[in-house]
């Protein structure tokens, strides 16, 4: 078994090498806005795998993730070989490519965010000058007694 150490370099190696060969090398133009954002390696560092997200060309272009997996898929063999020249290792890891959807749902988290924080600011406008219903002081007290008197419990009387 090696080292998890080995393997962590070995992936940020990979990443890299990956990374680079998508964008400068390989000139299919479906990979265009394609980026690597994480590898992991096996422990015996014969498989590894690459997260990617695909960002789109402009604001209102969607991404089209079924083409950059299929260029990705076809490009396979290029990217390990470069990935076996790049590294060095005895056994060239087995590429595998996986949808990174951290920023998917990191863009949804902050739209259900700023819902939350649009409510709360138009239930602040709403209560803005308003009074409570009902008695401004619901805890009743008996005539003639205050908060401070001792209530009997503590300490013991005629010790």
């Amino acid at each position: 078994m090696a080292d998890p150490a080995r393997a962590r370099r070995l992936a940020k190696r990979i990443s890299t090498i990956v990374a680079s060969a998508i964008e400068y090398e390989i000139k299919d133009p479906r990979l265009a806005g394609v980026t690597i954002t994480d590898a992991k390696v096996t422990a015996d560092l014969h498989d590894a795998t690459l997260y990617y997200t695909v960002m789109g060309r402009s604001l209102e272009d969607d991404p089209d993730y079924g083409g950059a997996a299929a260029a990705l898929d076809g490009a396979k063999g290029v990217l390990r070989s470069k990935v076996g020249a790049g590294t060095g290792v005895r056994f060239t890891p087995t590429l595998t490519f996986v949808r990174d959807t951290v920023p998917d749902a990191a863009h949804r988290m902050s739209e259900l965010l700023a819902a939350a924080q649009a409510a709360d600011a138009d239930l602040a406008r709403i209560r803005e000058g308003k009074q409570p219903v009902g008695d401004p002081n619901p805890y009743r007290e008996a005539p003639g007694q205050s908060g401070a008197e001792d209530s009997g419990h503590g300490e013991r009387s005629g010790d």
